[in-house]
C-alpha cells in the first residue's frame, strides 16, 4: 500500500525525506523542461543546495492528487512559498509533480518536476 506523507508543517525540502526514497537513476527535469539532472546522487544534491542556502519563511500546499496505475504512482500538488537566497526574498507558487515506482516492498522517487512555476521578487 502506498502512504504518501508530506505534513505541511515541514520544510517544503528535507534532504533526510528525499535520500531514502531517492530511485538510483532519478530524474530531475527543470521547469519549463529548461534541462534534467539523472542519477541519484544530482537528485539528492539539489534538494541539498537548497536547504543549506535558502531559508523559508512560509509553505503551504494543497490540492494534493495520487494516481495509481499498476507499480507506478504520480503524486502532485500546489505550492506557495516565500522564500530567502542569496540576501534576497522571492515568492514561488506551482505544482510540484513526482512519480514514483514500486522497487521490493517501498516505492521510490524516479522522476520529477515542477509545473506553473512562477517565482517573482518578494
Amino acid at each position: 500500500m502506498l502512504q504518501f506523507r508530506y505534513p505541511s508543517t515541514v520544510k517544503p525540502v528535507r534532504v533526510a525525506l528525499v535520500e531514502p526514497v531517492a530511485y538510483q537513476g532519478a530524474v530531475m527535469v527543470f521547469p519549463g523542461f529548461a534541462g534534467r539532472i539523472q542519477g541519484r546522487d544530482a537528485f539528492i544534491a539539489g534538494f541539498r543546495d537548497f536547504c543549506e542556502n535558502a531559508i523559508v519563511h512560509q509553505f503551504v500546499q494543497w490540492g494534493h492528487q495520487i494516481d495509481v496505475a499498476g507499480e507506478t504512482v504520480v503524486v502532485n500538488f500546489g505550492y506557495e512559498m516565500f522564500y530567502e537566497r542569496s540576501a534576497e526574498r522571492y515568492h514561488a507558487t506551482g505544482r510540484d509533480l513526482w512519480v514514483f515506482a514500486k522497487h521490493g516492498t517501498g516505492w521510490l522517487a524516479v522522476w520529477r518536476t515542477m509545473l506553473d512555476l512562477n517565482e517573482t521578487a518578494a
